[in-house]
This record gives structure tokens, sequence and C-alpha cells, in this order.
């Protein structure tokens, strides 16, 4: 579970509202979202146990985002949740209710600071001069000269330092944390974006693993080319065709998705996926040799929003039934190959491959792979399913085999699909 949480909540148009309102977003007016943030509803122990129910094994809270609000009462910085009416550390709350429920913890924290006075302004800063886009920041009016204009006086020698002590507070103050999800490089904006050496990469990395050698770390710090520079890459909200690969060996990695369209609470955001699209986006991830991190925004009062909540409830009850052919799964061997509309799933320690269905067929499913079949049967209740093997004698006799489909063997289903999401054929391999 990835839990994006901040001042952004307020407005309720997404994590990066300051920037994609830029024009009307005045400090003065984002301001008020911190005069009046209070998540008076906030409960860590139910985040926790909504996530524990839906099947999740860790969790990552945005400690701080792009914003620089930061959910925990820092030393360094004024700009912190117990300066806000809420005064309460929630930081320290989601880390001792989460591992209270058995959920490993993680930490994303914005290398990115729009509120940080010694923060340099680039092309991914709402305070970009007049003229600049993203794509193409050499467009700026008044060109360099204004980046410097309104670059003076900021120091990013001072943010680094700021950076490495709020990353020291975090890993030192809260316990063992598993994950530490570093957010982002982009050093091709034309010459105003940030590399590895803007943020110090190998040393804020190497600090963090100096005070937490077990943490496992992202690939934003633009470290990829440097050895230990990370642990997983992190496709975000697309469909990974392949097992991602780095210099052509296969890497960890995990995909970040959404519920929505969006990472913060986005009150009037419409472009929901069904709970079968995310369950795919799973199960693809898997079948892949990956995983998934999904996430939540709550709500300016502290709760999940009722659509996500609802989202979680489908997924856990699938998991309920279906995890095996989650935990502990990877890419099925070569030989199996996907009978049409399906994802196979395989965990190589018990040798059982599975057969999600993303479109029930109906009453017969080609099996490609039936000589290496021992028993199958459906997941979620454990019903046998019969394989007709191609060679039996009702192959001779069927009516069905005289239409063209002779030499394939089938699994034999039920005509109506069984009440589940995505049903799931278990398969006992010989």
């Amino acid at each position: 579970m990835f839990i994006h949480f901040g001042l952004y909540s307020l407005p309720a148009k997404g994590e990066w509202v300051k920037m994609t309102e830029r024009k009307d977003m005045k400090e003065e007016k984002y301001q008020e979202y911190f005069d009046n943030f209070n998540p008076d509803l906030f409960d860590a122990k139910e985040w926790a146990k909504t996530a524990k129910a839906s099947g999740m094994k860790y969790a990552v809270l945005t400690a701080k985002h792009h914003e620089g609000f930061c959910l925990w009462d820092s030393k360094f910085t004024d700009y912190k949740i117990t300066n806000t009416a809420f005064r309460r550390d929630i930081v320290k709350e989601f880390c001792e209710a989460f591992r209270a429920e058995g959920i490993r913890v993680g930490l994303y924290y914005s290398l990115i600071d729009w509120h940080h006075p010694d923060f340099t302004i680039d092309a991914r800063h709402p305070r970009m001069p007049p003229g600049c886009r993203p794509a193409d920041p050499s467009g700026t009016v008044g060109g360099e000269e204004t980046w410097k204009r309104i670059n003076a006086g900021k120091d990013m020698d001072r943010y680094r330092r700021y950076m490495k002590d709020q990353v020291g507070e975090l890993l030192t103050n809260y316990g063992r944390i598993d994950i530490v999800w570093f957010d982002f490089t982009y050093p091709n904006d034309g010459g105003h974006g940030k590399t590895a050496e803007d943020w110090d990469s190998e040393g804020l990395l190497k600090y963090a693993r100096s005070l937490q050698p077990w943490i496992i770390v992202d690939n934003r710090l633009g470290l990829t080319d440097t050895a230990d520079g990370w642990d997983f890459v992190t496709p975000e909200q697309f469909k990974v065709e392949k097992w991602p690969t780095v210099n052509g060996e296969r890497v960890p990695w995990e995909t970040c998705q959404t519920l929505s369209g969006s990472w913060g609470y986005a009150r009037d955001e419409m472009t929901w996926k069904t709970t079968e699209n995310v369950l795919a986006t799973l199960i693809h991830s898997v079948s892949k040799g990956g995983n998934m991190i999904l996430n939540v925004g709550p709500t300016g009062r502290g709760r999940f929003d009722s659509r996500a909540t609802s989202h979680l409830g489908e997924i856990g009850e699938w998991m309920k039934l279906n995890s095996r052919a989650i935990y502990g799964c990877t890419e099925a061997p070569e030989q199996f190959k996907a009978p049409e509309n399906t994802i196979l799933t395989y965990n190589p320690a018990t040798r059982r491959l599975y057969i999600h269905l993303l479109a029930y067929p109906g009453g017969r499913l080609a099996c490609p792979f039936a000589e290496d079949v021992a028993y199958a049967q459906f997941l979620h209740d454990a019903s046998e399913i019969t394989l007709e093997r191609h060679g039996t004698a009702a192959e001779q006799t069927q009516e069905f085999y005289k239409s063209g489909n002779e030499g394939v063997s089938y699994f034999l289903l039920p005509a109506v699909k069984p009440d589940v999401l995505i049903p799931v054929i278990e398969v006992m391999r010989k």
C-alpha cells in the first residue's frame, strides 16, 4: 500500500495541485491549507487494519511530498504537522500501527521541495519563470538571466544538509524502516532539472544505509549506473510487458499504481479503475516477476475515500480465496503457454501453476500443456476441474471434435462463471 497524504488533500485536486494550478496557487493561498489542516478522523490503526484485510504485506507513507510539508515532528523545519491544529506525529503513529498488524513499513521522502527557501527553482517548480514549460524550459522569458535572478541567494548546499538531517530523523527515531522511497531525479529539462549531484545521491544513500543497513531503496536517486545505487526499479502507471532488465540482467521491480487517476485525494476525479482492472494489473505484474504497490489518498479528515475502501474490500475478498496465486509466485516456466484471455503465475516452491481467467470462457478452456497436469481445481473453493485429454475415447465420439478441434485438450468448466471477480485454476504438476 502506498499512502499519499499531505496538505494537498484539502484542495482535493491531487498532490501536484500547487504545480498544476500554479497561476492561481500563490504561497499565501497554499498557506491556507497549512492553517486549516486538521485530519481529526485519522486513525492509523484503522488504516493498518484496512491494509491487512486487503492483503497488503508492506506500506509506504509519504513522510514528505513535493510540497515540502512534513508528517513528522522534524527539528529542522516549522513546516510540519505538529505545528498544525492536529499536533500529532503521523509518521510515528503509522509505523506503530502497521507494525502491530505485521505489515512492513516504508517511508517516502521527496527530494523535491517547493517550500524550502534554498531549493533552487527549476522546470518542475511552481515558481518557474514566465513562459517556462517543463518540456521546453529554454523558452523562458528573459532566458538564463531570469533563472539566475529568481535563484539568487538560494543555496543547494544548505538544502542538501537539510535533506540529510531529515532522512537521519526518519531513519533514527521511528524504529526499523524496511523501505525508503526517494522521489525523484529529472536531469533532462533543458539544464533546469535536478541530477544525482544536486541531491548528493551517493552520500545520501550511503548515510541512509549506515543508519539502517537492511533498508530497501528505490531507483529514483539517479544512480541507475552506480553499484548498489538502488534495489528495485519502479515503473509507474503502465502495464509492464516483460520482466525489466538493467544491463541485460533481470532486476527486482515493483509497479506503482493508483485506484484512480490521482495519487493525492481528488474529490471530483472520476476516472476510477474497476476492481477487476486493478487485480488484473497485480496478476500481470506477478506474471512478469514483479510486484505492485497500490495507492490510496486519504481525505483532509484523514480517512480513506469511500471509493477506495470499497475497492480495497473487494480486493481483500479476492485475496482471501486466491492469495496462493500471488504470494511467492512469479513468471511461469517457458514451456507453459497461457490460454487465450488468461494470465499465468507460478510458485516455484510448490511447483503449482495458476491460470487466471480474465474473460470466463464458459464450458471449456484449451490446455496447451496437458501432458504436465496431474490435477486441477478452482482455487477459490478447491472444486475439481476435469481435464479432457487429447486422445481419449470422448474425443473420438463427441461432435465437438468434428469441428476442427482435434488434437486439443480441454479443461471442462461450469457453464456459469463462479462468483469470483477473476476465477483462478490451480494446476498441480506431474
